[in-house]
Parts: C-alpha cells; sequence; structure tokens
C-alpha cells in the first residue's frame, strides 16, 4: 500500500508531519509513504529524525496551497503545490490514499474535481467522532462541507456513515439519528421533518428516529446525521470541551478523548479513493493518528460497498 501525505499542509508542516511520519513507520513498515512537499526542506527533517528511507519516496512539490487562499482559484492556479500534486497521483494510481492538514476547501476541491464522486452520491461529505463517556464513538455527519441541504442529502450522510461505521469501526447494524429539536416525529423545521420521513421510509439504514442536542455524546446512535451548519457548531462545541479541561487542568480521561490529535483525520466520503482531511493545527499525533485511519480505510472493503449501495439507488 502507497499512502501520498502533504507534507506543507497544516500550521505546524513540515516538521510535525516529519514528526508524525516517524511514529508512523516505526509500526507500519508494510506501508510505503510518499512524501510531497519541497524536497530542500524536508531531507534535512527526515536526516534529523533518521526516519528509514526504504520506506518513503519523496514528490518534489514548490508550491504550497495557503490557509487563507480561495480554494478553487488556489487549486487551479498552482499546479506544482502540495495538495494538487497528491491528487494528480492519487488520481493516476500512483497512490492508494492521500491525507493532509492543508486547506480543507482546496482539499474539498481535489475530491470533487480529480477524484470525483461515486455515482449516485450527490454530495461527499466528512464526519467527526463523538467520544461516548463508555469507551465507544459515535460518528457525527456533515460537519461543515454542506452547510445547506436537501432532505435527500441527509438520507445520504445516514448511509455513508452507517457504511464508515459498519466497514471500518466494525459495528453490525449501526443506528442512525436525526439532530432535533425534540424526539417525537413531526418536531423540528421544513428540513428535519422531510429528511426524518426519508430516513425512516430507508431500507439502507437502522434508522432510530430524532436524537436532542443532550443526548449527541450519550450512546443512543452510532450514526447522527444533521445539515453540515449545525454539524459543524456541534463539532466546534465538542473540541472546546476539551480546550476548557485543559485550562482548569482537568486530568480525566474521558475528556481526553475530545482532543482531536487522537483522531488524525477523518475520511471524505463518497468520492471514489482514499482521501483523509486533517485539522489545521495538526502536530505529530495527529498526523500519525491521520496515517493510521488513511491505512485502515483503505485496507477496508468500505468504497466497495458505497458503490453496492447506491448503484440500486
Amino acid at each position: 500500500m502507497k499512502i501520498g501525505i502533504d507534507m506543507m499542509g497544516g500550521d505546524f508542516a513540515p516538521l510535525e508531519a516529519i514528526k508524525g511520519v516517524k511514529l508512523f513507520t516505526e509500526s507500519n513498515q508494510d506501508v510505503h509513504l510518499v512524501l510531497i512537499g519541497d524536497r530542500n526542506q524536508l531531507i534535512p527533517l527526515l536526516d534529523d529524525n533518521q526516519i528509514d528511507a526504504s520506506l518513503y519516496t519523496i514528490v518534489d512539490a514548490s508550491q504550497v496551497i495557503d490557509m487563507h487562499e480561495h480554494p478553487t482559484k488556489a487549486f487551479k492556479e498552482k499546479q506544482d503545490s502540495s495538495i494538487v500534486k497528491g491528487f494528480h497521483l492519487l488520481a493516476t494510481g500512483k497512490i492508494d490514499a492521500f491525507a493532509s492538514a492543508g486547506n480543507t476547501g482546496a482539499m474539498m476541491v481535489g475530491s470533487l474535481f480529480s477524484i470525483k464522486a461515486i455515482e449516485g452520491v450527490l454530495r461527499p461529505t466528512i464526519g467527526a467522532y463523538l467520544p461516548r463517556e463508555n469507551g465507544k464513538s459515535g460518528w457525527l455527519v456533515d460537519v461543515g462541507i454542506n452547510a445547506d441541504c436537501k432532505p435527500e442529502n441527509l438520507l445520504q450522510f445516514g448511509i455513508l456513515g452507517s457504511l464508515f461505521v459498519e466497514h471500518v469501526w466494525n459495528i453490525e447494524q449501526p443506528r442512525v439519528a436525526l439532530v432535533n429539536i425534540g424526539e417525537e416525529e413531526g418536531k423540528g423545521n421544513i428540513l428535519a421533518q422531510a429528511a426524518y420521513g426519508l430516513l425512516k421510509n430507508s431500507d439502507k439504514i437502522n434508522f432510530v428516529g430524532n436524537i436532542e442536542g443532550r443526548d449527541i455524546i450519550a450512546d443512543k446512535a452510532d450514526v447522527v446525521v444533521c445539515e453540515g451548519f449545525t454539524g459543524n457548531v456541534i463539532l466546534k462545541l465538542l473540541e472546546s470541551v476539551y480546550d476548557i479541561s485543559q485550562q482548569r487542568n482537568v486530568k480525566d480521561e474521558y475528556f481526553d478523548r475530545f482532543n482531536f490529535e487522537q483522531y488524525g483525520g477523518v475520511p471524505v466520503l463518497g468520492i471514489s479513493k482514499t482521501v483523509m482531511i486533517g485539522h489545521g493545527i495538526s502536530k505529530a499525533p495527529a498526523f500519525f493518528n491521520m496515517l493510521k485511519m488513511a491505512k485502515r480505510v483503505n485496507s477496508s472493503n468500505l468504497l466497495q460497498k458505497i458503490e453496492e449501495r447506491f448503484k440500486v439507488q
């Protein structure tokens, strides 16, 4: 397996990306990494960290798409950037997966226009981890790339999230719930009411009904569905739990699980190849865990299962 990684993406790249690569190669010597970035910056850092040269290849990239740049414009104009080169390698089959903590918008542009959505998928999506007090995790989808949605989109998010949880986390018959302001059918705005009917009548998911905000991090559903506006608000609120626990010097294993670095990155669900998106402030543990998840997703039969499920729609 070959995994490409954008070595220049993120606030602390390339040094923290190099440290993450070192952690990954120490325990995953069956994977060959393709490091995409400025060769002149990477080589001294690789030498300093004494990473086995047989476990990686460098693909030189002279440009970087910065976080503040317009995604579509930058993707078109910066053809020698680490993100654009990564997607070219992925699209041409030279790597099996691509991971980056760089410009999220540019990563989505590459996912949609270089890789393409799986036939039948209206909108690809990304999710986020929901730590449970009992040690398990849930999956919240969408968390920001689809702020405005139709009911059909929410149904597909439920299907994509369910397939991810089933085939990557190995949870059989994952429970799918819809974020709403009440548990009863008929609650919520027009979007929630219409989406409820689609989710309830679908034979492609195990729908368990509405879920209120107070129960989102309880173990009442494995997949929690909403449009990206609400999902992003929930995600940022959950991220603040970890920040507050650190500020108040609270030592608790559960609150530690709200640290995004434990998960590293999330896959773009609904496209035809494995693409991982990480947080812009990723440090070594996040890069390490993002690469681990890229390997896990790519080793699963998730893409095949998505293609099969959406063929009959």
